[in-house]
């Protein structure tokens, strides 16, 4: 997309496809279901909407979750587009473009952190703080939504009421209850995990270029597969400390100079986040004091 960084009329179509199709998808699909019952009169609709536990379809969630939903979407755009505006806003990374394609470009990449992955500007040239800021968004899963918690007394209650009834369930399933809170651990520990393998098929290349592989870009680029984005640092020659000859910037990502056996750990990271809200529990017996 770095050809169309000047083309804000394409960006702006994309953008709201891009929320539509991914963060914003079960307020969308919450929303066409009301539209149907209201017009078309299908009863169906209202029972769809009402009994969204009992569909059990995991795009389609309640109300009140919808709501929230949307509004925690809107937030996180806000947030990382003021972070944009401040810290990139005369960098070397928006040269070259207006006031109007850059308030546009910022928002297109703001909006695209979350999953598509689509980028106009170079990372590998934006500021330390908000590359921190994008790992966050990377790492969280596309409906993640603010909600207000329980009150402390709620809380015991359910406390009360789960003891009781996990004394009434199987022991099949109180196995698989020791499995998903012992054996498993947590998202962040795996990913550590697959950062630490990284380093170690790599760890040759990190001594010899240490500027294009560092930890960091090794980070950036782990949690882009687990979250199945697809942003990466790149790999530039000038940034070599020992240029060679040989060397030939290539429009492939960063992930393309490693080894196989780097490779086919980010494709194990990949199928990893693909699969998260199957393990998105575990780790719960680990206690951080």
């Amino acid at each position: 997309m770095m050809v169309f960084r000047k083309n804000s009329g394409l960006l702006l179509i994309l953008i709201p496809q891009v929320l539509l199709g991914n963060t914003l998808f079960p307020s969308c699909l919450r929303l066409s279901i009301w539209v149907v019952g209201k017009f078309v009169k299908k009863a169906e609709s209202k029972y769809l909407l009402k009994n969204t536990k009992e569909i059990r379809y995991h795009h389609l969630l309640p109300s009140r979750h919808s709501s929230f939903l949307v509004v925690t979407v809107l937030g996180f755009i806000v947030v990382q587009l003021l972070m944009f505006c401040l810290m990139e806003w005369n960098s070397e990374a928006t040269t070259g473009l207006n006031v109007l394609e850059k308030i546009v470009g910022l928002l297109f990449e703001s909006v695209n952190t979350r999953h598509t992955g689509e980028t106009i500007i170079d990372l590998s040239i934006i500021s330390p703080a908000i590359l921190v800021l994008l790992v966050a968004m990377m790492y969280l899963p596309p409906y993640t939504s603010f909600m207000w918690t329980r009150t402390n007394n709620q809380s015991k209650n359910d406390g009360s009421e789960s003891e009781s009834e996990s004394e009434s369930e199987p022991r099949k399933r109180r196995g698989n209850i020791i499995v998903e809170n012992v054996v498993m651990l947590s998202q962040l520990s795996y990913l550590g995990i697959f950062v630490i393998l990284i380093c170690i098929t790599e760890r040759q290349k990190m001594k010899d270029d240490p500027l294009n592989f560092n930890v960091f870009n090794i980070v950036v680029e782990v949690i882009s597969a687990y979250g199945n984005v697809g942003f990466t640092m790149g790999y530039s020659c000038k940034r070599q400390i020992n240029a060679g000859s040989d060397c030939e910037d290539k429009w492939y990502g960063f992930a393309g100079r490693w080894s196989d056996q780097g490779k086919l750990i980010l494709i194990a990271v990949m199928f990893f986040g693909r699969l998260k809200k199957f393990k998105i529990n575990g780790g719960k017996a680990w206690k951080l004091l």
